[in-house]
């Protein structure tokens, strides 16, 4: 059944204070996401306000890491959970747990995402995600010069991960954005096992070799630097 919604409304549902009316049938924290889907697609907005406040942060993280911006993670997640509110019964309880199933909601509408802008360049997202990144890890007072090298490096590996095929780089928002172990992680992208270590696998070696080869082109882009100074004198 499809049922009427918009974007503001989910916002409002995640920022809210819990409900009284599912305090009051004994529904939160103790009821389950399974339970609270069965009652979502009664129409219980109060439940699905509950499952928005916990499961937000799940696919922001995955829109953060698969888009490249906060800002088009948050547009993923209104637009998961505006999918979720109108047509919950898409969800079968019986094929695995919520959380599962709605990661891979998310991964999917992020890769659809993707694919409609093909063309767009990835070095502003890769810009913008690098600096966030380095904000929320930053030391409250850093040392400039060593914080000019952390943000330096996030901004390396941000750009790197934005440059991985798709799958891999979804395996990687699973595994290390999410903490879901390999079954998880095949079971979301409906995979197996192996196909999951070998994305992981490529997508780490990938990564590794194309920070190492950043770093000999900056070495050697510094050294030529010194010796034309040297040379100016």
């Amino acid at each position: 059944m499809m049922r009427e919604g918009t974007g503001s409304r989910l916002v409002v549902a995640a920022s809210g204070p819990s409900s009284p009316g599912l305090r009051g049938r004994g529904m939160e924290p103790e009821a389950s996401d399974e339970e609270l889907m069965q009652a979502v697609a009664g129409g219980d907005g109060e439940a699905f306000a509950v499952l928005l406040r916990r499961h937000l942060p799940t696919v922001r993280a995955i829109g953060w890491r698969m888009l490249g911006s906060a800002e088009a993670a948050d547009d993923l997640a209104q637009e998961v959970f505006l999918r979720i509110w109108q047509a919950p019964e898409k969800f079968d309880a019986g094929r695995g747990p919520f959380r599962h199933w709605l990661a891979r909601v998310g991964a999917n509408a992020a890769i659809d995402r993707l694919r409609e802008r093909k063309v767009q360049s990835l070095d502003d997202d890769a810009d913008g995600g690098g600096q966030a990144l380095a904000d929320t890890l930053a030391d409250p007072q850093p040392d400039p010069e060593a914080q000019a090298v952390r943000v330096q490096h996030l901004r390396r590996l941000r750009e790197a991960v934005a440059r991985l095929p798709e799958r891999q780089r979804l395996a990687i928002s699973l595994a290390h954005d999410l903490g879901h172990g390999n079954m998880e992680i095949a079971e979301i992208m409906g995979v197996s096992v192996e196909a999951v270590e070998s994305l992981l696998a490529r997508a780490r070696r990938t990564l590794k070799e194309r920070l190492r080869q950043e770093l000999v082109d900056a070495s050697a882009s510094r050294s030529t630097a010194s010796r034309h100074e040297d040379g100016a004198r």
